[in-house]
This record gives structure tokens, C-alpha cells and sequence, in this order.
């Protein structure tokens, strides 16, 4: 396991067979302020599992040139015109209520998604908030979360 990424919380301890679903907020993660590579979150995602879902959601402003880095690395893109952090929510907690997974991540900085994690908490799944660098933390998922890791800039 790759201790750059992680802190567990007291009394808990990594899933090695758990199936993961990794959802990534890209216009939350991908800025230039945070300089995020993807590979690192995958890494964060699957320190605690197999990735079962690995989806990164964008907005139709979207270069073709990331879309193929996204899709190369083995990641779902998901194209939306709409808002990016509505479908996100919505496919989160979709799979989280179907028992597709035994461990939700979300990597965003974004509070919108504390919801999501505490409905999947509520299920019985595990949780993971996956923040871009320090100063890209959101103490709202940091705390929702049974675990939280930074991608080191």
C-alpha cells in the first residue's frame, strides 16, 4: 500500500478485495493549480481495492486531447452538458444503492458531494475522499469519509 496517499481513521483497516467505485469531479480535480495526475488517483482508489467503476466526469468543454489521456488510462468518461456534479451525485449513489460496490471514492474538492458519501455510509459502504493537494481539501468530505487522502502536488 502506497502511504503517500492514505490516513485511516482509528479501528479501521484496508479492504484488499473490495470493489471500488472510483467517481472523479475533472473540472474539480483537473486544474492547473493542483497539477493532479490521474494515474495517482487510480493509485488512491485502488490502495483500498479493485476499482469495480472507474468513471471521470467532465463538462462538454472538454479537450479531445484529455479525453484520450482519461480513456488511455483506463478511466469512463463521462461527457455532460449539464451540471458536471449533478450526474456525478446521481451515478454515485445509483451504484452505491445497487450493491455494485463495497467502497465508494470521490475525488473532488467539492462539499456537494458529502451527501453521497454519508448515503453510502448509510448502505454499509465504505468511503473514501480523494482531495487534489492540501489546499484542495474539503474538510466537509475529509469528515464525512471513513478515509481520506491527498495527492501530494
Amino acid at each position: 500500500m502506497d502511504e503517500r496517499f492514505r490516513r485511516l481513521l482509528p479501528g479501521t483497516e484496508p479492504h484488499p478485495r473490495a470493489r471500488v467505485g472510483l467517481f472523479v469531479d475533472g473540472p474539480n480535480v483537473l486544474r492547473d493549480e493542483f497539477d493532479v495526475d490521474l494515474d495517482d488517483v487510480r493509485t488512491a482508489a485502488t490502495d483500498v481495492g479493485d476499482l469495480a467503476v472507474t468513471r471521470l466526469y467532465l463538462d462538454e468543454h472538454a479537450t479531445p486531447g484529455l479525453i484520450q489521456a482519461a480513456e488511455a488510462r483506463g478511466f469512463e468518461v463521462v461527457i455532460t452538458s449539464g451540471d458536471v456534479d449533478v450526474k456525478l451525485a446521481v451515478d454515485a449513489t445509483e451504484t452505491v444503492v445497487t450493491e455494485a460496490i463495497d467502497t465508494l471514492a470521490i475525488a473532488s474538492r467539492d462539499t456537494d458531494f458529502k451527501p453521497v458519501l454519508e448515503k453510502a455510509g448509510r448502505y454499509g459502504i465504505r468511503t473514501l475522499a480523494i482531495a487534489p493537494g492540501e489546499h484542495g481539501r474539503s474538510d466537509a468530505l475529509r469528515n464525512a469519509a471513513n478515509e481520506d487522502v491527498v495527492i501530494e502536488e
